[in-house]
């Protein structure tokens, strides 16, 4: 039981250390490579959150949906890998060669659709290459370069103002 705080710990202050010292670089590239992080034991409809490869008209294989569970077993789904937090080490080295790939992948966007957020997910945000990262988590502000308020239920309106904001910003 200490042990799991003081990894805990060293995981939070890894966050910190990687969101203080976070380059953002402004480039006005179009979207060509989407990650997505959810978190599985919130309800999130992946089947609508894919529905945005076609909406952005991105190619499939520069797709991808992780999704991280509390829970110590989670169900295979062929649509997304799912982790949980044995797949994530001390100060912040993930275990999992798959997420690890995920994480190190400079995607032109990622978008972290939770809203219930353990150390875990903040961190796979926090550590991810991606160039342009939107949320609607409001925890932690430098987590995410675009803060969508949405409710989690409500994917159509996170949609409609993720392509307004995208436009806006020549994303799209």
């Amino acid at each position: 039981m200490i042990l799991k705080g003081f990894k805990e710990k060293s995981n939070q202050n890894y966050i910190n250390k990687t969101l203080n010292n976070r380059v953002v670089l402004a480039t006005n590239s179009k979207i060509k490579s989407i990650g997505v992080i959810i978190n599985a034991d919130e309800t999130v409809d992946y089947k609508k959150i894919s529905s945005l490869l076609k909406t952005l008209n991105v190619n499939p294989n520069n797709f991808q949906i992780i999704a991280f569970t509390i829970e110590k077993t989670f169900e295979e789904n062929s649509n997304f890998q799912c982790f949980n937090k044995k797949s994530i080490g001390w100060k912040g080295s993930i275990k999992n060669e798959t997420l690890k790939h995920f994480l190190n992948r400079e995607f032109d966007i990622l978008i972290s659709y939770y809203v219930e957020a353990p150390m875990y997910l903040k961190l796979l945000t926090a550590v991810s290459k991606a160039r342009f990262k939107v949320g609607i988590l409001q925890e932690d502000e430098r987590l995410n370069d675009l803060i969508i308020k949405t409710d989690i239920e409500n994917y159509k309106m996170f949609e409609i103002e993720l392509l307004k904001y995208l436009s806006i910003l020549n994303k799209i």
